[in-house]
């Protein structure tokens, strides 16, 4: 089996760890397996809102229409998204934020996690940005992010001036779990995932085990970027940490209450930029215009040359930005 050069460091890693050379180092202990989050790490930016810290920074003028950036996931971070800065020239003030038990943010026990949470975290985080009741507010949400925008607009239809989705799973989660199936369908014995098998033999953790359970998420995403997966994605996105504890509780929480954020969205009217790639296998047009039929008015735009990592990588970002610019200044 050729091991890429990404798990095999991994492994030599967590080999060091644990081999005892040095008594004081544990894997169990803040920094040495995965990097440390903003409650470990005071030097790191961060914005205190519901009840949690979480990793956070915003460029641009205050006063100017803000625009939140959404995370994948559910349990990535903002770090893949930082092209998005280049809206701050445009006369936006652009925030980033690592959503609750995401990226560098603070962690939390798996059973805490609920989707009125959800909605009250984002809320928090608008209103610690917000400088007037006047200014706008616009969402950007990239793949588990798009879906959290729609559930927010679902839920607070008058609240948002506008919003960019590129490639929601789906908008209800029957929609979801079927995407999810078609992105998940690699060769069996294809060599991303016999490496990702391997790796999981020698790093176990309890259900609440954060740093570990995050290295061993680490290792199963780095799959869904191999030249086999579906989603056509360029590479590995840069990235701090992922959230498995975040990721488990919002899929089991979708698996047991089965949402649907489409049950208001007939109240959006304003105009919704819907993005997908040329190089997802699993998205493309059919599903691009059957998830995006929920909002009233839907203006749909194809990156080329780019899978679902198209805001990640130069290309997909070269070929998508004029685009997403014309549409908030068409709102500003």
């Amino acid at each position: 089996m050729k091991t890429t050069t990404l798990l095999l460091l991994a492994m030599l890693f967590a080999g060091l760890l644990m081999s005892g050379c040095k008594e004081e180092l544990s894997i169990h202990d803040p920094g040495n397996l995965v990097p440390k989050t903003v409650d470990q790490d005071p030097t790191l930016p961060s914005i205190f809102v519901n009840g949690a810290l979480l990793h956070a920074e915003a460029f641009g003028n205050p006063s100017d229409p803000l625009l939140i950036i959404l995370h994948g996931g559910p349990g990535l971070d903002y770090r893949y998204l930082l092209n998005c800065r280049e809206f701050a020239n445009q006369g936006f003030r652009v925030v980033f934020y690592d959503q609750r038990g995401a990226g560098l943010s603070q962690r939390f026990p798996y059973s805490s996690y609920t989707q009125q949470e959800m909605y009250d975290d984002l809320r928090g985080v608008i209103n610690h940005y917000r400088t007037s009741s006047t200014q706008k507010v616009f969402l950007l949400g990239h793949s588990w992010g798009a879906m959290l925008a729609t559930a927010y607009i679902n839920r607070f239809p008058t609240e948002i001036a506008g919003a960019i989705l590129a490639e929601p799973g789906g908008l209800t989660w029957t929609d979801v779990k079927n995407y999810i199936d078609r992105t998940r369908k690699f060769n069996p014995l294809g060599e991303s995932l016999n490496d990702v098998l391997f790796m999981e033999q020698f790093i176990t953790g309890d259900r609440d085990d954060h740093a570990v359970l995050d290295y061993r998420f680490e290792l199963w995403a780095s799959a869904s970027n191999s030249k086999d997966a579906p989603t056509g994605n360029e590479g590995r996105t840069a990235h701090w940490r992922s959230g498995a504890v975040t990721f488990n509780a919002y899929v089991d929480l979708g698996n047991k209450t089965n949402p649907d954020w489409t049950t208001n969205l007939d109240q959006f009217t304003t105009k919704v930029m819907f993005i997908y790639s040329e190089n997802n296998r699993s998205y493309g047009l059919a599903h691009a215009q059957f998830v995006s039929s929920a909002y009233p008015s839907v203006q749909l735009f194809e990156t080329l040359d780019a899978g679902h990592d198209m805001l990640s990588f130069q290309t997909g970002w070269n070929n998508t930005f004029p685009a997403m610019l014309s549409y908030l200044n068409a709102l500003k």
